[in-house]
């Protein structure tokens, strides 16, 4: 049976051959680059690498709940034209007119023109050259790091400019503009309605946002916004014990706008918990389309500039986006509904 025989010692730091180094033997002493060098053997060796990067856990809903157009430059504010028409007399019996009659009623055409404000967002990454040159050892790009880091920044700012705003800067959002009328929901929240209860809410709210409109077929709401906690109960809750059908499919089934050939939406979003007056849960119903409703993106998040900074020894790169606060055109096709 064969026997590892004179494999050598292990002393002090240093590894002598079987021979010693009087007989000729090679050494190797333990100094910092040969620990070094064992370690990374060890983790190559030993160490089993996730490759998967795990993300901070976030989300964001904004290009679900309003159209977002894109381009026009870096300005201050956008405006939008109005027109509203008027006739001499009224469009009821003034138009009527009997022979040899001599006047006739005029039409007339009333522009406006509104503005809304405009505001940049702009950041910068900075990756440290050091830094850099040891991101290479782990197969990973630092610049590609940050880069996923401003995107997340970016979409974050945009969620909360969507839906309330800046309030520091007096814009506001799709859950707390001052022109939409706000109302209260009667008789208790939905934990405690049954389904039909909580449709005749539903089908009040597309109602009364559609009588504003002069009952446009157009301005019949479409989009509906809920807290998750509402939006959870009604998606969860069966009509019946026996029944199959949710309280979420009952609603989408017999809602006005469904039963007038429209397709209503209705999703959650964290943004109207607590929007609503003294802190109440808020319901919106509105008409989510470019003609009624939109954000702008005038420059999209851009890569602008990069340049090596000596001094910090570093790379500075800037990046920047030119985005308008919501344009609500027509604000009685919106109304918000609290305490749901």
């Amino acid at each position: 049976m064969k026997r590892f025989q004179n494999v050598g010692t292990f002393d002090a730091g240093v590894i002598t051959s079987p021979g010693g180094a009087a007989a000729g033997g090679n050494v190797m002493t333990m100094d910092a680059a040969g620990i070094a060098s064992g370690m990374a053997f060890l983790e190559s060796e030993l160490e089993k690498r996730d490759p998967l990067l795990r993300k901070p856990l976030t989300s964001v809903t904004y290009p679900r709940d309003i159209v977002v157009k894109t381009g026009g430059g870096w300005v201050d504010y956008v405006s939008a034209q109005a027109v509203g028409y008027g006739i001499t007399g009224g469009s009821g019996d003034s138009p009527i007119q009997a022979g040899g009659s001599n006047g006739l009623p005029i039409i007339q055409a009333n522009l406006e023109k509104g503005l809304y404000k405009a505001h940049t967002f702009a950041a910068a990454l900075r990756v440290m050259w050091v830094d850099m040159q040891k991101a290479n050892y782990i197969g990973r790009s630092l610049d590609q790091l940050l880069q996923d880091g401003m995107r997340m920044a970016y979409d974050k700012h945009m969620d909360q400019n969507v839906y309330v705003g800046m309030e520091q800067y007096g814009s506001s959002g799709l859950l707390n503009n001052p022109d939409v009328t706000e109302s209260a929901v009667t008789g208790g929240t939905w934990a405690t309605k049954t389904k039909e209860q909580i449709l005749a809410d539903i089908n009040s709210a597309i109602t009364q946002v559609w009588e504003a409109a002069e009952y446009d077929e157009d301005a019949m709401p479409n989009h509906i916004l809920l807290p998750y906690e509402q939006y959870t109960y009604i998606l969860n809750t069966m009509v019946t014990e026996l029944a199959t059908e949710t309280i979420m499919d009952y609603v989408l089934k017999n809602n006005v706008a469904a039963k007038n050939g429209k397709s209503l939406y209705i999703g959650a979003t964290k943004w109207c918990k607590g929007a609503g007056t003294g802190g109440a849960d808020r319901m919106a119903v509105y008409v989510n389309h470019e003609r009624f409703l939109q954000v702008e993106e005038l420059v999209p998040l851009a890569r602008v500039m990069s340049q090596p900074n000596a001094t910090d020894f570093c790379y500075d790169t800037a990046y920047a986006a030119n985005l308008s606060e919501v344009e609500l055109f027509y604000p009685q096709t919106m109304m918000y509904f609290d305490g749901i």
